[in-house]
């Protein structure tokens, strides 16, 4: 397969000479981390993929609801995000419907009209998940290709492409560490996954991400460009976590709080 601009092709390159003096090769590691993904995919084949997410960075367990308060410079907001239990075909595959509702908040209440987003992941056979697209905006197969939203064995330095649609959609998240703590209301959460997300589309603003294993996003920051801050509150509904090591335990989506084009506030 030709390599394209914004594509990135990960291979695993491992193959260790034995320590004999015939100097033999022995066989070639697993693949591991993002090693043999590539990364958008625009032909992807729905028997490669599960009708489950449980990813344990990203466990999207049907029924299940997030909630996180958002504070910007200027507004407040609310972010309820809900894993619905039907699913939508996108480019031939079963993907899990993510919906966020957004409302604006005055002193922690309900201040405004919420604003829906829907977005479609699914999960590979390996444990990666993948992001599929967002209603009304990019879909997978349409003109866009299915990017990963969170692999199965995170590795520091890993970076890949989220999104891709010409002029639509360019993301793109790398794994800064794996041993994080952080304090949200929802607890405390040790060893959490940050990950770095940039947008082609708005060069000026990163963000970072940590997740939580079992529990998925409970925190999000920007880094460069306007300022905001997303934190887990708490989870209801049939998910279960491990990461925190007080308070209740919660999942969040990768595509999670602060984007630039869900004020509405995710990858």
């Amino acid at each position: 397969m030709a390599r394209r601009p914004n594509r990135y092709v990960a291979l695993a390159l491992v193959a260790v000479l034995a320590a004999t003096g015939c100097g033999s090769e022995s066989p070639q590691s697993p693949p591991t981390g993002i090693d043999g993904l590539v990364i958008p995919t625009a032909s992807p084949d729905p028997a490669d993929f599960v009708t489950t997410i449980d990813n344990p960075w990203l466990p999207y367990a049907p029924s299940a609801v997030w909630s996180y308060t958002l504070r910007t410079e200027d507004l407040d907001y609310l972010l309820s995000v809900t894993v619905l239990p039907d699913h939508e075909r996108v480019a031939g595959v079963a993907t899990t419907v993510v919906e966020t509702l957004t409302t604006p908040a005055l002193d922690g209440q309900p201040h405004g009209t919420p604003v829906r987003t829907r977005d479609y992941y699914a999960q590979d056979r390996s444990g990666n998940v993948w992001w599929f697209g967002r209603e009304g905006v990019w879909r997978a197969g349409d003109g866009a290709e299915a990017g990963l939203a969170m692999p199965a064995t995170p590795r520091v330095g890993d970076g890949w492409q989220a999104a891709y649609g010409a002029g639509v959609v360019d993301v793109r998240q790398s794994v800064v560490t794996l041993d994080q703590s952080e304090s949200v209301p929802a607890g405390r959460y040790t060893d959490l996954l940050g990950i770095d997300v940039t947008d082609a589309l708005q060069p000026d603003s990163v963000r970072r991400r940590f997740f939580a294993r079992g529990v998925g996003l409970v925190e999000e920051e920007s880094t460069e460009g306007p300022a905001y801050l997303a934190e887990l509150e708490s989870v209801s509904g049939p998910a279960t976590g491990a990461g925190g090591t007080t308070g209740p335990s919660a999942a969040a989506p990768p595509d999670g709080p602060g984007r630039r084009w869900a004020r509405a506030p995710s990858g």
